[in-house]
């Protein structure tokens, strides 16, 4: 059987910026072990796998898989299947409803003279804030040194809307710019409350890097060891979720223009929104833009 598949740069409006995700179409039938190999052989951060959804009112299952393993949801392939979906669809839907190991995940579809200009996900679960790590231990996983680490408004911590990470802010842009990943301090830190990656971000933006907000990156375990992610939805969000959090005084709607991927060479930019009603957290969005870039065909053999 020949599979589609088409690929994306997303959080991006120009090619090669952006995260890379595979999107394979007419994914039924696979196997488990035959999704992570194919995603292993596109080996992008993330491959998402479409197949009929379990309950009618809902328009696909998305299966989500890292070179390393399967995730119950992540960000930038929200936004990219999304995106793939809608522009292949006659008359787009106003929202796309995916099934995902996390939940039931809406993404909205956003477009301009019947043209999909960029799609934005809701996150699947409410905001979770877990262990505390050390200064000094997420210094260490930077290749930073404390002084480094801002804690005026959170320690480093683990958090999720549905996938865990460890955040960080950090004082500077110069620091951000600095960071490296280091694999023994990684080893010593995690994994921790299912969490095995750090999202670090810094308040210190440059008049060059504006209308962003924050500067952002992430380090985790990739093919070959750890490596850099260019635009991390997932993260983005629990982030955006948690600064809003850490306001208890304020509702209403916390918006944030957040940059990523730009000391990769891959400049990124994911769009926030977080609502909060009488002190509590009623929702968090993620949006972005995606260029298509690739689409062709495979087929697996007997050994596949």
């Amino acid at each position: 059987m020949q599979r589609r598949y088409i690929t994306v740069d997303v959080f991006t409006d120009r090619a090669f910026g952006g995260n890379p995700l595979a999107v394979v179409l007419d994914a039924g039938g696979l196997s488990t072990e035959q999704m992570q190999a194919i995603t292993t052989e596109f080996n992008y951060s993330e491959t998402t796998f479409v197949l009929p959804p379990r309950e009618n009112a809902n328009d696909a299952q998305v299966r989500i898989f890292t070179v390393n393993r399967e995730i119950p949801f992540a960000g930038h392939p929200n936004v990219g299947t999304a995106f793939v979906l809608a522009t292949l669809a006659e008359k787009p839907q106003a929202r796309l409803w995916f099934e995902e190991k996390a939940g039931l995940v809406p993404v909205d579809i956003v477009t301009e003279q019947g043209k999909v200009v960029s799609t934005e996900f809701t996150a699947p679960q409410p905001l979770k804030r877990m262990s505390h790590v050390s200064v000094e231990q997420a210094a260490a996983c930077l290749s930073l040194s404390a002084g480094d680490v801002k804690t005026d408004r959170h320690p480093p911590q683990v958090i999720s809307v549905g996938l865990a990470f460890l955040a960080v802010e950090v004082a500077s842009r110069e620091a951000l710019r600095r960071a490296r990943p280091d694999a023994a301090a990684f080893a010593k830190t995690f994994p921790c409350d299912g969490s095995d990656a750090v999202y670090f971000y810094t308040r210190d933006v440059p008049a060059g890097e504006r209308p962003c907000d924050l500067q952002a990156r992430m380090f985790h375990p990739g093919a070959s060891g750890l490596s850099e992610d260019p635009a991390t939805g997932s993260a983005t969000a629990a982030c955006a979720a948690l600064l809003a959090d850490l306001d208890p005084t304020k509702d209403g709607e916390l918006k944030l223009r957040i940059g990523q991927g730009i000391d990769m060479g891959r400049p990124s930019l994911l769009l926030t929104r977080v609502r909060k009603e009488n002190g509590v957290i009623s929702s968090i969005h993620v949006g972005g833009s995606c260029v298509k870039m690739m689409e062709g065909t495979f087929r697996l053999d007997g050994r596949g």
